[in-house]
């Protein structure tokens, strides 16, 4: 099976959207609680920074999900720290997608002088945890009762990979 990445456009927002809403209903994966428009993806797929960015992830032409690599602060002292994001559609998840589209974002990572990915998660989300830690990423974090989600206090994990070359 060959997956592809492609940077976000427009046209891919509608379904984007619809993946990332999956999540919003039916998981504590993301700790929005409102089903996101198409309008809300454009914050998080469109980056005013060259060095920041957003990919479809596709198999064989379909769209599948969507990577980021995005701003972790603002502040000026972070620009070579980014924050990393992985949304595939619930059907193609366990399938070593999420390694391929975390190889693609540390390899334009490095290629725009960014040195440090973290990944911030539901404490819960065991798969995205061993996801990252398969993947070389570190817990390094870990902040307790700090998301309410279907009436349940939630924890947040990060982990981080330094990517220095």
């Amino acid at each position: 099976m060959e997956y592809t990445f492609s940077e976000v456009t427009n046209e891919h927002l509608p379904i984007l959207a619809s993946i990332l809403n999956y999540y919003v209903s039916n998981t504590t994966v993301t700790f929005h609680t409102e089903q996101v428009s198409v309008e809300d993806m454009k914050s998080k797929v469109f980056f005013d920074q060259a060095y920041y960015r957003a990919f479809v992830v596709a198999k064989n032409d379909a769209v599948i999900g969507y990577c980021a690599v995005s701003q972790w602060k603002k502040q000026e002292a972070y620009r070579h720290t980014a924050e990393v994001n992985i949304y595939l559609d619930h059907t193609h998840t366990g399938k070593n997608i999420g390694s391929k589209a975390l190889r693609h974002l540390e390899q334009f990572a490095i290629a725009n002088n960014i040195t440090t990915l973290i990944a911030g998660l539901c404490r819960e989300n065991i798969p995205s945890k061993k996801l990252f830690e398969k993947n070389g990423y570190e817990h390094c974090a870990h902040f307790k009762n700090v998301g309410i989600k279907f009436g349940r206090v939630l924890d947040v994990i990060y982990l981080q990979k330094s990517i220095l070359r």
